[in-house]
């Protein structure tokens, strides 16, 4: 007799278990399939975010973090702490003890609400039946009032550097070195490059990245852009900017063996020889033996599930949420999408607003935004105004020594609602969710200079940029807002 259940989700990942868990929690019968196995081949939930992305990279992010504070920084404090070292093992292994606390965490959440879990690999057919295939099994049919699909991501292959071993690695193996590389390559200069990046050149790799696109982040504000290009370089990051990765040869024996990367500049055809490196160019939407001839799920042309602002596919009572849809690849985004699904189909109405998506990138100092950049805004034809203060104008700022870093508010020039919110510096992760909220209730910069903030916080740099949209901030010498278009 095939088992039936009223919602089944495919993917454990954030999107998928917070689809998972909502459904339940509303009432439904709800089994969630999942094909991820750790280290020792053990059904693990939480995805690439929990297990080999968002928390172990934060881990060792803020591990290596406090590492260049103790060597650098705490001298400047009144702290002597006599020489440092970094115990890599040790970072790993805390790392992995982490994540096996919040992927413990998923599980328990799973039968606290009564969720079945399925280890193995899920298909879609025709009239949301499900085709589930044990690890090491045969598959079996079960059937669904609704199918949720969450399969999420992979990081994307490129042909001129294919993985080897320890050797080249992608974002997962970047997490598993056990000793510092003495030279370290990374092909691509985006969010997960930067942190990887930041990670092993703090503990002591001499770090290169090589960017096929000659402009730096351009997803980011061009302002903060510019500045963390300088900041990171500062750091030791050698950033090589219009560097086209054209192949990758592995050189010498055993212990010995290296990499030497080829690459195309405007100066002609380079080489670098490294111990290790990392391709990090980015993530495609995983959907391989997903979907049956019978599915009736369509992609689009870039490969991804292709589905309405509600996150419903093309076939009756199937949806698709988080990276394997349009939108960025961010957990976040995937997790309000599987909730948004989950109560739409008990009969709710949530929706996504796509506009104020934040994103982060967890350098030191943190990069995050949320809405229109000035870039995009003048592409746009639309008139605004932009509030700048720095960091170093911030009294908390100041007597943390986090002095780097600038917050910029953009608003609309006529209505003055704010549009776009950018911020570097630290805790920028934490300070945007400010601006995300006060661009849900739409706010202009006046609402948001109008409230108080505490003093010293790092939060009065939002509260200053607001106020600077208007030319009234207080603590820095203001000039007259001239509209921009």
């Amino acid at each position: 007799m095939t088992k039936s259940f009223d919602v089944i989700v495919i993917g454990g990942g954030p999107a998928g278990y917070h689809a998972a868990i909502r459904t339940a929690q509303l009432g439904m019968k709800t089994a969630c399939i999942n094909m991820m196995l750790d280290g020792d081949d053990q059904p693990v939930l939480g995805g690439t975010c929990l297990n080999w992305g968002c928390i172990p990279s934060k881990a060792l992010l803020d591990a290596s973090h406090k590492f260049v504070e103790a060597q650098h920084d705490f001298a400047d404090l009144g702290i002597k702490t006599g020489k440092v070292e970094a115990d890599v093992p040790q970072m790993i292994a805390r790392k992995n003890g982490v994540v096996g606390k919040l992927t413990g965490g998923v599980a328990a959440l799973f039968e606290g609400n009564g969720v079945t879990a399925l280890a193995g690999k899920g298909r879609l057919y025709g009239g949301c039946q499900v085709g589930f295939t044990p690890h090491g099994g045969e598959e079996e049919m079960l059937s669904a009032q609704h199918v949720i699909l969450a399969p999420g991501s992979v990081p994307v292959d490129i042909p001129p550097a294919p993985l080897q071993d320890d050797l080249i690695v992608d974002s997962t193996g970047a997490l598993e070195f056990t000793s510092v590389p003495k030279r370290l390559g990374v092909i691509g200069a985006g969010v997960i490059g930067l942190e990887l990046g930041s990670v092993w050149n703090r503990l002591g790799s001499e770090t290169i990245l090589l960017e096929a696109m000659d402009e730096f982040l351009p997803i980011a504000d061009n302002r903060i852009s510019r500045d963390a290009l300088r900041i990171f370089k500062k750091q030791g990051l050698d950033i090589r900017l219009g560097a086209r990765v054209t192949a990758t040869e592995i050189k010498g024996r055993g212990k010995q063996k290296t990499v030497l990367v080829t690459y195309q500049d405007k100066a002609g055809e380079q080489t670098l020889e490294f111990d290790r490196l990392i391709v990090a160019v980015g993530r495609r939407p995983y959907t391989e033996g997903l979907l049956a001839p019978d599915a009736g799920v369509n992609l689009d042309e870039r490969g991804f599930l292709f589905v309405n602002d509600l996150c419903a596919t093309d076939a009756p009572n199937v949806y698709a949420v988080g990276d394997v849809v349009r939108g960025p690849m961010l957990a976040h985004k995937g997790m309000e999408e599987g909730i948004m699904v989950a109560e739409r189909i008990a009969g709710h109405k949530p929706v996504v607003n796509y506009e104020t998506v934040p994103s982060v990138i967890y350098t030191h100092p943190e990069i995050a935004w949320v809405g229109k950049t000035e870039q995009q805004l003048k592409m746009d034809g639309e008139s605004f105004n932009v509030g700048s203060f720095p960091y170093a104008a911030n009294g908390r700022a100041l007597a943390a020594g986090e002095n780097e870093g600038m917050i910029r508010v953009i608003a609309d020039a006529e209505t003055d609602r704010i549009l776009g919110v950018h911020v570097m510096g630290a805790q920028a992760s934490e300070l945007i969710a400010q601006a995300v909220i006060s661009m849900e209730f739409s706010a202009s910069a006046e609402d948001l200079g109008l409230i108080m903030f505490a003093h010293p916080t790092l939060s009065e740099g939002v509260h200053e940029a607001a106020l600077a949209a208007r030319g009234h901030a207080i603590h820095m010498v203001n000039r007259a807002p001239r509209a921009k278009n």
